[in-house]
């Protein structure tokens, strides 16, 4: 009967799928079905029964409770008793009273006043039991009176062994359950017996797993379970737009540390937000206490938007519920990419390189037509020479420290020569026969 019934609903789901595909085939090739409202409601109808048959269950992440008053069972699921805080159960002795508010302390209470049995402090001191007792709650730092060297120094302490049910005797009456049994192991400590009707347990949590902004730290994830604010319903935190990337670290007890696999990343809305994604978490190597996994990313802002982006991170965990958490990031104005700027400098390359090769074939164009053409050697062949050394006079004020071309040196030389040779009428002639004769 049983596979008469599962092979049925197989067919009907078959049956359903195919009419669904060739509904939506007819509605798309038809342009007047798709205006006709009959249509359109056959067509909403045919993508609900789609999704209902083909949906498949989320797998949730593990989120810490809002209160330290939980625990995990011997299976690693999560049991929140959050909700029991502060709830009072009593128990009447002969000579006191003995009270137990649920992760909260313990104290007796009696005609000389209260005494204190411990707190329930901040460290979660709520682990698992063994045997019939399914968890353990233990309360440190009562008073001190009497105690003072017990324990390691911390007065009077109680520890309270949790029964999902009721007790053995069938003493509790009502539906909060009641304290079955009191003892005294000594002035200073108390065990108690308390059997309650426990919560539904939760998901999985893979225990021993942190994730923070620094090897081994844990502001995002701390023991398998996300950290509040950073869940996806509650993100109180946003990167700002000009932190362009952000480096996570992974660490995991070595043991199991083969069971995490490579992170999702997941962007709302899909656009408006490049995030690439790179380290040693992307291309699989396992997170260990010494050697811790990095996730990389690198998200750019393409354009402007008022609404934070959400970047939903998971990492699927063999066997356990995944590890999930959200980023946000602003983006207040938009950033140019990393690709735009290498591609502004490849074009800055390549026109320097055409101006340089363009300059060289000018340069010896020039020279070859000056030295062929004009028959000009020396300084007077380089091609722009005339320009340089007219600057040249110009800057130096026209003086001698010129440049001045062969020809005028010729002509500076000559009329120099000129100048120096003597005229023929200035010229005394000197005959020997002639003598002078005068005094000195």
């Amino acid at each position: 009967m049983v596979n008469l019934s599962s092979s049925l609903g197989s067919a009907i789901k078959l049956l359903c799928l195919s009419f669904t595909g060739d509904l939506q085939k007819m509605i798309i090739r038809s342009k007047r079905w798709e205006s006709s409202p009959c249509t359109s409601s056959l067509f909403s109808l045919s993508i609900v029964v789609t999704a209902v048959l083909l949906q498949e269950p989320e797998a949730a992440s593990v989120v810490v409770p809002s209160s330290n008053c939980y625990a995990l069972d011997n299976s690693s699921h999560l049991v929140d008793f959050s909700s029991w805080v502060g709830q009072v159960f009593e128990y009447e002795g002969k000579d006191k009273d003995l009270v137990v508010r649920f992760c909260k302390d313990v104290e007796t209470r009696s005609n000389t006043g209260y005494v204190d049995f411990g707190w329930f402090d901040k460290f979660n001191h709520f682990v698992p039991g063994s045997g019939h007792v399914d968890f353990v709650q233990r309360f440190y730092n009562g008073d001190l009176l009497n105690c003072e060297t017990s324990y390691d120094k911390l007065g009077r302490t109680a520890q309270v062994n949790i029964i999902c049910g009721k007790c053995s005797n069938g003493q509790c009456r009502g539906e909060l359950g009641c304290i079955c049994n009191v003892s005294y192991e000594s002035a200073c400590r108390v065990s108690i017996e308390l059997a309650i009707p426990c919560e539904k347990r939760g998901p999985r949590v893979f225990t021993g797993f942190t994730l923070g902004f620094s090897p081994r730290s844990w502001e995002i994830v701390h023991n398998g379970m996300t950290q509040q604010g950073y869940e996806k319903s509650n993100n109180y935190f946003s990167f700002r737009t000009e932190q362009t990337h952000i480096v996570l670290y992974m660490t995991a007890v070595a043991s199991q540390s083969n069971l995490v696999q490579k992170p999702i990343i997941k962007v709302v809305p899909e656009e408006g937000l490049e995030v690439r994604s790179s380290g040693s978490a992307i291309t699989g190597n396992p997170p260990t206490t010494l050697s811790p996994s990095m996730l990389i990313l690198e998200w750019r802002c393409e354009k402007r938007s008022d609404v934070p982006y959400e970047v939903e991170i998971t990492t699927p965990i063999d066997g356990y519920e995944p590890i999930q958490f959200t980023l946000s990031k602003m983006c207040e104005y938009r950033q140019d990419g990393e690709g735009d700027t290498v591609r502004g400098w490849a074009i800055f390359g390549i026109l320097s390189c055409i101006c340089i090769t363009l300059s060289t074939f000018l340069c010896i164009g020039g020279l070859v037509y000056k030295t062929r053409v004009e028959r000009q050697r020396g300084l007077d062949a380089l091609p722009g020479i005339t320009y340089l050394s007219a600057c040249l006079e110009t800057v130096s004020g026209g003086g001698s420290n010129g440049y001045s071309r062969p020809e005028d040196l010729n002509s500076a030389f000559a009329s120099q020569a000129s100048w120096e040779q003597p005229s023929p009428s200035n010229q005394r002639t000197w005959r020997p026969s002639e003598r002078t004769y005068g005094s000195i």
